[in-house]
């Protein structure tokens, strides 16, 4: 650490209402869902908690000048909400009569949203974070640390201090300064240009009208429609929700600057919405849902809409969520994401680390896959 800095004097907080929140804010670079609000929503709301398998152990690292370094960190009794995939890893465990769980986990909870994960006021404090995880998972006795969707630098940061790194893809949109829609599809080939066009004429003939909405123009029955839809979604999908209306409606008052609905209405009545957040030039694509059968409207609201929303805002970038190749076409470029992991047993730990070799090389052949698939015109 450098040496003008004062020390640093790290502990964990159980709770992110036992954390001022300016003091944390102003160390999350504007991230929406690392804010004291989000954060704050889920805690409140029951997403996360001990009886949720998401226990808040936020870190939190004060000098003489207060708040310096902070990590939100979880202890985690199971790997749901994640996106990372280590199932594999903790089945390992168990065969071997193992405990993986609980493990500790640096996330920014069911959003897996690229961003800083080690939090400072400057890199010397954002590494003294790590080096503070790293005593605290080693001194737990328990199975591993993963530290989610952190940044390529923090990356290298970890790399460095010996933890091992995971690569993943994803998918956004990025402007090339387009001035409308139409302009981003004269980016794209021939083929690609017509099936989208063909995609949004389909959507049109349904007769459906559009609102952009942000949490101080949205209204309770907006919220209440998209949380039906969340929730449905998840239900068709056999799955249980992680979120709830409570905790949107929360974003809504605490953070309204920072999420977007976009609803679908046919016939003066609401038959699908999207949910986004926002921070500078980004719009963050998360959750969808439609109560009626309408083919298309899905790309229509969580691409097409969204692309033309950002064009028109001027907004440099529209991150797709996890996964979804099937982004590639609707002109997301694939982006390069990627975790770190401390695992404790020496055995498990190069076994891991032979596997991730081999699934680095497997990624890298992917890339250059979707790179051949790319929808955008030759320069």
């Amino acid at each position: 650490m450098n040496a003008t800095h004062a020390p640093i004097e790290f502990e964990l907080v159980d709770s992110i209402h036992g954390l001022d929140p300016a003091d944390w804010d102003a160390l999350t670079e504007g991230h929406p869902a690392l804010r004291h609000a989000f954060l704050a929503a889920l805690e409140d709301h029951g997403c996360v908690g001990r009886d949720a398998g998401w226990w808040p152990r936020y870190l939190a690292g004060r000098s003489r000048d207060g708040l310096v370094a902070a990590a939100p960190l979880f202890l985690k009794s199971h790997s749901y909400g994640e996106y990372v995939f280590d199932w594999a890893w903790a089945d390992a465990y168990q065969r071997h009569g193992l405990e993986y769980y609980p493990k500790w986990l640096v996330a920014a909870p069911f959003s897996p949203l690229p961003g800083p994960r080690l939090l400072g006021r400057d890199e010397a404090c954002r590494r003294a974070a790590l080096q503070a995880l790293l005593q605290i998972a080693g001194e737990s006795g328990l199975s591993s640390l993963h530290i989610l969707f952190a940044t390529a630098q923090e990356r290298a940061w970890m790399r460095d201090a010996g933890l091992l790194t995971r690569v993943g893809v994803q998918f956004h949109w990025q402007t090339r300064g387009e001035k409308d829609f139409d302009s981003f599809l004269a980016r794209l080939n021939h083929e690609k240009r017509k099936k989208i066009r063909q995609e949004r004429r389909r959507v049109a003939e349904l007769g459906l009208a559009y609102r952009w909405l942000d949490g101080s123009s949205a209204s309770a029955q907006d919220w209440s429609f998209f949380a039906s839809c969340y929730e449905d979604t998840y239900r068709a999908h056999h799955s249980t929700p992680y979120l709830n209306e409570g905790f949107f409606r929360a974003l809504a008052r605490h953070m309204p600057e920072s999420v977007r609905l976009l609803v679908g209405e046919q016939n003066g009545l609401p038959v699908a919405s999207a949910f986004f957040l926002a921070s500078g030039d980004t719009l963050f694509g998360r959750y969808w849902g439609c109560q009626a059968l309408l083919p298309g409207l899905h790309f229509e609201l969580c691409y097409y809409r969204p692309i033309e929303y950002c064009i028109q805002q001027g907004l440099a970038r529209m991150e797709g969520g996890a996964q979804g190749e099937h982004k590639l076409s609707r002109g997301l470029e694939p982006v390069e994401t990627g975790s770190a992991h401390w695992v404790a047993d020496p055995r498990f730990r190069d076994a891991i680390d032979r596997h991730l070799d081999r699934e680095a090389e497997h990624m890298s052949e992917y890339r250059e896959h979707l790179a051949t698939r790319s929808p955008f015109r030759q320069a």
